[in-house]
């Protein structure tokens, strides 16, 4: 399965933006993809920080959306799935959201990100309401994926659970400087999961970002051979342009019918004030939301 991560930046205009991921996902498709994925919240850029949040606000669409919508038009077309984000308008205020459309131009899967980043701006959307998964058929048959959005990344629940519901690829639309920890995360909720993770961030230039989108496949260990792998199928440097990650899913599923992680050993019933809500110190912080 081959996944194209678009790092690109927004233009000025709801309107160009469009025609510029547009043209994107068609340089994807003539590259091979059998997905285009987008940065976080593409169709305003991301851009919330620095301006009032009744500017940004405003520019919120309904998934509905013309913008949204010639996206899924556009998969059925390129027949390629298409991984559209958006600054999502939604009655208790605007979410941060994905719209997954498969290579028929059906919608597959809508994820609004859970961990908004409540210390900052991002305080005033609206977080979304849990992780979902879809079956996505392509070319290479069908693929469980779910989706998680920057901040998410760095909470392991969110692909722990992802896992659990028998995600394969976990999608990860992204807005933030990609340095060596966040990146190590990734790494790491894909070899404690055995999954693959297709990261995709905005490039250098877009305010702090810097490129680096990755994948990772999650298979440590290969048959025969003496130590374990480097699961980094790629890292973006900081331009802007289409890297194609190329996910091997039959040796994936291999794997993960014969290694040691994911839900293999683990102790569920030990777990249980990872459900907890009480925060002690020194977590407390008088800007958490419920």
């Amino acid at each position: 399965m081959k996944i194209a991560l678009l790092q690109i930046a927004a233009e000025d205009t709801l309107e160009r933006t469009l025609d510029k991921g547009i043209t994107f996902c068609r340089r994807a498709r003539d590259l091979g993809a059998d997905l285009a994925l987008f940065p976080e919240m593409f169709s305003n850029g991301y851009r919330i920080y620095g301006r009032p949040v009744s500017d940004w606000a405003a520019e919120a669409i309904p998934a509905d959306h013309r913008f949204v919508r010639a996206f899924g038009a556009l998969a059925r077309e390129l027949d390629m799935a298409i991984g559209i984000t958006l600054l999502e308008a939604w009655e208790t205020g605007p979410r941060n959201t994905l719209v997954l459309f498969d290579r028929f131009g059906g919608q597959a899967l809508r994820y609004a990100k859970v961990h908004t980043c409540d210390f900052d701006v991002e305080r005033h959307l609206t977080p979304g309401d849990g992780f979902y998964t879809a079956d996505l058929d392509t070319a290479s048959g069908t693929v469980k994926v779910g989706a998680m959005i920057c901040f998410d990344r760095e909470f392991p629940e969110s692909a722990r659970i992802l896992m659990l519901k028998g995600a394969e690829i976990i999608l990860v639309p992204n807005a933030c400087p990609m340095e060596i920890n966040r990146l190590s995360q990734l790494r790491a909720r894909a070899y404690e999961n055995m999954l693959g993770i297709a990261t995709c961030n905005y490039p250098a230039g877009v305010p702090d970002c810097n490129g680096h989108s990755s994948a990772f496949d999650g298979v440590a260990y290969l048959p025969g051979s003496s130590g374990s792998r480097d699961t980094c199928l790629l890292e973006a440097d900081g331009s802007e342009g289409i890297w194609v990650a190329d996910f091997d899913l039959e040796r994936l599923r291999r794997y993960r019918r014969e290694e040691v992680h994911g839900n293999a050993y683990r102790r569920p019933r030990e777990y249980g004030l990872i459900c907890s809500e009480q925060v002690d110190e020194p977590f407390v912080r008088k800007d958490r939301r419920a």
